[in-house]
């Protein structure tokens, strides 16, 4: 059963990432000084990223389980928001950072601002970005255990079930698992990172 509940967790995480990382991109772009369209455009979504990241997931989770009810869908939605704005805070960064010259080289030849972003820009950043992206699942890993406390899904259900009924060799266990599925998250994505930067 712990087993279980910690595979749902970790999937969990790996949809909540894939999803936020998906969806803090355009964020990213338009929140960034070189990539904006408008400086308003990128104030207004500064604001927005900061109010996703300001907000605890916790809070988030307790909305969405008001909105759609217990269960996973409450946990990946209020991760999703929570990575979005971790990611798109990072992503902005990471593409403010890039040096200008190779846009500049794509705009000389007559590049259009899309083409100059897809083809320049995103590829110069895709090593941090892959980085923050590891990241963000350890921290997702986290957050859907916390989550789970709540009734958002999970492992997190599991340990806060076994603590309710007072049955701590299963609490102890469960924590065990956490801590091992965690760690070893923590050295494959390091392992990935080392290679990719």
């Amino acid at each position: 059963m712990i087993a279980w509940s910690m595979l749902k967790t970790m999937n969990m995480a790996v949809v909540v990432v894939a999803f936020g990382v998906i969806l803090s991109l355009p964020f990213a772009l338009l929140a960034s000084s070189n990539t904006t369209p408008h400086p308003v455009v990128r104030t207004i979504t500064r604001l927005i990223i900061a109010t996703m990241r300001t907000i605890p997931d916790l809070i988030w989770a307790l909305i969405f389980v008001v909105a759609v009810g217990l269960g996973p869908l409450a946990g990946i939605l209020a991760i999703i928001i929570d990575t979005i704005g971790f990611c798109a805070r990072f992503f902005s960064e990471h593409v403010e950072e890039v040096k200008p010259g190779p846009a500049e080289a794509l705009t000389s030849t007559g590049a259009g601002r899309l083409s100059v972003i897809l083809g320049a820009i995103v590829p110069e950043t895709l090593a941090s970005i892959t980085a923050t992206s590891l990241y963000s699942v350890e921290k997702a890993i986290r957050s859907a255990v916390t989550l789970g406390l709540v009734g958002a899904g999970g492992i997190g259900v599991e340990l806060s079930t076994a603590m309710r009924l007072f049955n701590f060799d299963e609490a102890c266990a469960t924590i065990l698992v956490i801590l091992v599925v965690v760690i070893a998250f923590e050295q494959i994505s390091s392992f990935i990172r080392s290679k990719v930067i």
